[in-house]
């Protein structure tokens, strides 16, 4: 693999300076000594586009002339964070900003802070996609990612007396240094209309799709820069544009709403991420936004094959059509239009060529997470989508009939249109047309395979497998975590950072009281800084010499924010109770977004944060207990928690977690991780050792014996003194501030159906929490175990993932830019 040093980029500090000095004053109009710290932001992202904008242009060349095969990665989200930092650890250039910038009196990470988080992304299916995208330029895989360009992206979080807050998040208001603006590359969208049958001159028809309006699609690129090496892939996001911004008759003639409205109603598609689809406007407005950005990039897509081939004829020999999850399936369908309208083919070519083509990665275990949109929504945006979707259903119906002949069960449970509510589904749809279709953690692929889809991989006995997640070590050691970076290196060489496995070097080390120190003391470090985050954003000081115990990740009722609560108000009770119990200093450390429309995830936020005003200001408990809810969770913010974090909260219901990246993240910065049998977690506990991890809980087996037999929570409240107290205590209204209990729509969940069983894994969870804490009172031990789950860590790469896509999925290979 050709590495690419100083000489090939021929960048050194002088040259590095002159460009930053030359990009402050023509591209930010400023001078060095007035410039801002928002200006030197602008021109150091500028200097660092313009090192890679050379090998963007070149790695393109290369792959055109080369006709390579490419991925096609589609996904909803990319949750990107911040670009520039990352930019230059790729490319070898942040000791040069650093310097250049000191010697003019401006500290780097001031100016790095001002980059705004791009608002391309959510949770976790985002940050995988951003990690992958580093992975596939680092291992010199051709690729594109395409996705939608967001004006607002998710939302802004504030708290308001412990309530979650929405507002817009305007990450691009002033614009946006990485995103290079395509306008010839402009795709004309169609939406609604009808069908006609139009005579072809063979006596056969055709089908022929009349739109009732169109929207424009405008690409914009985001270069992603390889680690080390030559190759510049790119993300290509798609922002919406009306085909007629202005009707100036209608303005004319005073209707000055209406001279607008198609410009407002086109470009709502591209405003914002995950819009609330409680509503039907909402769902109509997701499933726009779904085509919308799955036929722009197909027909991106067929628009550069043809650059190169001469007919479709080769298309899935050229391309790996990859769907992220259910949000891009109608890609399925929409490349099977293109392929039978646009280019003619047969019915049997196209399918054959779509099959090759698409493989889809499944992101859930949880039913009601699987994508299904109306027939009737589907016929009146997209009339001919449903007629390819019927014609795709009927054939396989056909085959699920040859299978399982008379049995209308089955066929009733497999087929992509579900008559019983006139619905498409679109897993259904992604695993019909795809020829693989992998989860991402082995626990999750054998759920799929024998609890979710049985008949389908019986169906499709090579079609199932899995590819267990991974994270890119550039931006969660090096980047996230520069102190340790340096330990590693010092240690072991710095090859670790394309080879994870290397890690295992350190093994050895766990023992060796000098690197113990070290390494103890870059984790203090790490807590003083989040201590101080902490401060500024909470109006909370914390002792960094507490134990930080973290739970980050998108808030939702199966990942159990509310199984952490119970604990804590458990620790409070317990020191109530017993007045000079002596436990284990805490920071409980939560970050997390709830969706808007989510009205019983808003409600675990409100009483969490209810509970830790509390806590945290009552006299007696506040030098033990102290809670911390981080606003507005995003990944700058996590790269600040997960360095300083000491034990990792993995505690998703058994079952029902895919996989989860924030636990690779965590164990790979040195926290250990308390958690059930779930997701990645299985595997975590398989590489680091079981005595180096806090499991607890049911197993999935267990929880699907538990849901078979009907058992609620009342068996377990009853067995369980410690949770009938914590049930007490919060309804006693002690966490109230007046007025009707805002913790009664949340105790009626976990006292009702309890439908992610926290009543049953309470006692055992609390168990596990008292030696996760009696384990952190040796801190010698502590740090053996720490440093374990960091040097036993390195299968949780996403090169390592990618390869596996590469070899096993896509058979596509490497294209190397530099010789």
């Amino acid at each position: 693999m050709p590495i690419l040093d100083n000489n090939i980029i021929s960048t050194d500090k002088i040259t590095f300076q002159d460009i930053l000095l030359r990009q402050l004053k023509a591209n930010v109009v400023s001078h060095p000594s007035k410039a801002s710290l928002h200006d030197w932001s602008e021109a150091l992202s500028h200097t660092v586009r313009e090192l890679v904008a050379n090998r963007f242009i070149h790695t393109m060349d290369v792959h055109h002339k080369n006709n390579a095969k490419r991925v096609y990665y589609l996904s909803m989200e990319y949750l990107v964070g911040r670009l520039t930092e990352d930019t230059m650890i790729n490319l070898g250039v942040q000791d040069y900003a650093r310097e250049v910038l000191a010697d003019m009196g401006v500290d780097l990470d001031d100016v790095l802070a001002q980059e705004p988080d791009m608002g391309l992304g959510n949770g976790g299916l985002g940050r995988l996609a951003a990690c992958f995208l580093d992975s596939m330029a680092t291992l010199e895989i051709p690729a594109v990612g395409y996705g939608i360009n967001y004006e607002f992206g998710l939302f802004r979080q504030s708290f308001k007396d412990g309530r979650q807050v929405e507002s817009a998040d305007e990450w691009r208001s002033f614009g946006c240094p990485w995103q290079i603006v395509r306008p010839e590359i402009t795709v004309e969208i169609p939406f609604g209309g009808h069908i006609e049958t139009v005579a072809l001159p063979d006596g056969t028809t055709r089908s022929e799709w009349i739109p009732e309006s169109k929207v424009l699609g405008v690409a914009n690129d985001i270069p992603v820069q390889g680690y080390g090496v030559g190759t510049v892939n790119f993300l290509r996001l798609w922002a919406a544009r009306a085909s007629k911004d202005f009707d100036f008759h209608a303005f004319d003639s005073g209707c000055y709403s209406e001279a607008v409205k198609e410009k407002v109603e086109s470009e709502t598609i591209s405003k914002i991420l995950y819009p609330n689809d409680n509503t039907e406007s909402g769902k109509k407005l997701r499933l726009l936004q779904e085509y919308f950005f799955v036929a722009c990039s197909i027909a991106d897509i067929l628009r550069r094959h043809l650059n190169s081939n001469p007919s479709v004829d080769n298309l899935s020999e050229k391309l790996a059509l990859h769907i992220n999850d259910t949000h891009p399936a109608i890609a399925v369908a929409e490349l099977m239009r293109v392929l039978l309208d646009t280019h003619g083919l047969d019915w049997d070519k196209a399918w054959a060529i779509t099959e090759r083509s698409c493989a889809y990665t499944n992101h859930t275990l949880m039913p009601e997470a699987l994508e299904r949109w109306s027939v009737a929504l589907f016929e009146t945006l997209l009339p001919r989508h449903l007629e390819i979707i019927r014609g795709i259903d009927e054939r396989f119906r056909k085959q699920v009939g040859s299978r399982w002949p008379d049995d209308e069960a089955i066929l009733q449970k497999l087929s992509i249109i579900d008559d019983k509510d006139e619905s498409v589904r679109m897993a259904h749809l992604a695993i019909v047309g795809s020829h693989s279709v992998n989860g991402v953690a082995a626990l999750h692929s054998e759920l799929l395979r024998k609890s979710m889809f049985p008949e389908m991989d019986s169906l499709f006995p090579t079609r199932f497998n899995n590819k267990t997640n991974g994270i890119t070590p550039r931006r969660w050691i090096r980047t996230a975590n520069p102190a340790l970076s340096c330990l590693i290196d010092k240690s072991i060489g710095t090859g670790w950072t394309r080879d994870l496995e290397q890690l295992a070097r350190l093994e050895p080390l766990s023992k060796d009281e000098s690197f113990k120190e070290e390494f103890r003391a870059i984790k203090q470090a790490n807590k003083v800084e989040l201590a101080k985050i902490i401060k500024e954003r909470c109006s909370l000081v914390v002792d960094p010499a507490a134990m930080f115990d973290v739970q980050i990740k998108r808030l939702h009722e199966y990942k159990r924010q509310h199984l952490n609560l119970l604990h804590i108000v458990h620790l409070y009770r317990c020191l109530l109770d017993s007045p000079g119990l002596q436990i284990q200093p805490r920071v409980f450390i939560f970050g997390a977004k709830a969706a808007p429309g989510y009205v019983l995830a808003k409600h675990i936020i409100h009483a969490i944060n209810l509970v830790a005003d509390v806590v945290n200001n009552d006299p007696r408990t506040r030098d033990m207990l102290k809670v911390a809810f981080l606003p507005n969770y995003n990944v700058s913010l996590a790269q600040r928690i997960i360095p300083a974090a000491d034990l990792s909260e993995q505690i998703s219901t058994a079952g029902l977690e895919a996989s989860g990246t924030g636990n690779m993240k965590l164990a790979l910065n040195g926290a250990l991780t308390i958690g059930t049998l779930d997701g990645a977690n299985v595997e975590i506990r398989d590489n680091v050792g079981a005595e180096n991890i806090f499991i607890f809980g049911h197993t999935a087996d267990e929880i699907a014996q538990l849901r078979q037999r009907g058992a609620g929570p009342v068996e377990f409240i009853k067995r369980s003194a410690d949770l009938r107290a914590v049930l007490d205590l919060l309804a006693s209204g002690a966490f109230c501030r007046g007025g009707a209990n805002p913790f009664v729509p949340l105790l009626d969940s976990i006292t009702g159906k309890d439908p992610f069983f926290v009543c049953a894994d309470f006692d055992a969870y609390c168990l596990a929490q008292s030696k996760a804490a009696l384990a952190y009172e040796n801190a010698a031990e502590w740090t053996r175990k720490a440093i374990l789950n960091v040097a036993r860590c390195g299968a949780f790469s996403s090169d390592r993932t990618i390869r596996q896509y590469a070899e096993q999925i896509w058979d596509v290979g490497h294209s190397f830019v530099w010789s």
